[in-house]
């Protein structure tokens, strides 16, 4: 089987729209393409979803148009859509006229109100990603996850997928409320989690027996059936890089037997976006 990474990112700095890329985040301060991205891959991944780093429909139709390029790399895109925009609903049906478009990701981690995803506007384009058979990743951390469950209870036919775990916060130690939370937003069991972006959430000395707590935790709530591996590249490379993630990777999916390893390192990725 060939692996799908579930969660990369490529950039042109010159187009303007990466406010939060900048000087002081050096390994990140340069483009970085698809090209780039084939180079460092994992043995086995041929395959992978594109994800916004930006909260605009332009950076959405760049995805786009990188992903109809990539010969049948790129098996689907996570864009974004200003949620809370009356007009949503028409913005996002025009998006979703490309089949290359299969979620939608707000940059919630990002907005000063942790309920903005309970807005009664944002639930009228929530319904409307739902009519038009779009996804919804779900960027947060710790501080969005109550209102995240509560959105869960509201659209119980919205498929959802938790990004780099909920952002554990793994620098301090802290287990609660995080592991709580993320146990609730398993009980709706048409929401996955990306073992991804763990080694971001940790100091720079992180080692196995950093990260094994809260990557167990994830196994046990989600199941091998809803959890998807993802590099988070070039993000990855603040704070260990992509080969030390997927050495951690290969760690933590040893015990499990070839189908489940299979479903996390491609199945529920395909599955859940549809590719």
């Amino acid at each position: 089987m060939t692996f799908v990474d579930s969660h990369h990112h490529v950039w042109t700095l010159a187009r303007g729209d990466y406010q939060w890329i900048t000087p002081q985040l050096a390994p990140l301060f340069r483009d970085y393409g698809l090209h780039d991205y084939v180079e460092v891959a994992p043995p086995g991944v041929r395959h992978s979803v594109l994800v916004q780093a930006a909260p605009t429909t332009a950076e959405t139709r760049f995805l786009l148009d990188v992903a109809r390029d990539s010969r049948g790399q790129v098996l689907a895109v996570v864009g974004w859509a200003d949620l809370d925009d009356p007009s949503a609903s028409i913005a996002l049906e025009d998006l979703s006229r490309d089949p290359l478009l299969r979620s939608i990701r707000p940059m919630l981690q990002n907005l000063p109100d942790p309920d903005w995803i309970l807005r009664p506007q944002v639930q009228d384009a929530l319904s409307a990603l739902h009519a038009l058979g779009l996804r919804f990743d779900a960027l947060v951390k710790p501080p969005q996850l109550p209102a995240l469950v509560r959105m869960l209870e509201r659209n119980p036919d919205l498929n959802v997928v938790i990004d780099h775990g909920g952002k554990p916060p793994i620098a301090s130690g802290a287990f609660e409320p995080w592991a709580t939370l993320m146990r609730a937003a398993a009980a709706h069991t048409r929401t996955y989690c990306k073992l991804s972006g763990l080694v971001t959430e940790a100091r720079g000395d992180w080692d196995t027996a950093t990260l094994r707590p809260y990557v167990e935790h994830l196994f046990e709530c989600f199941g091998a059936d809803r959890m998807m591996w993802g590099s988070d590249w070039p993000v990855v490379e603040l704070n260990g890089g992509l080969a030390a993630w997927w050495r951690e990777t290969e760690s933590f999916l040893r015990p499990l037997d070839a189908a489940a390893r299979d479903a996390v390192l491609g199945g529920n990725a395909r599955r859940f976006y549809g590719a």
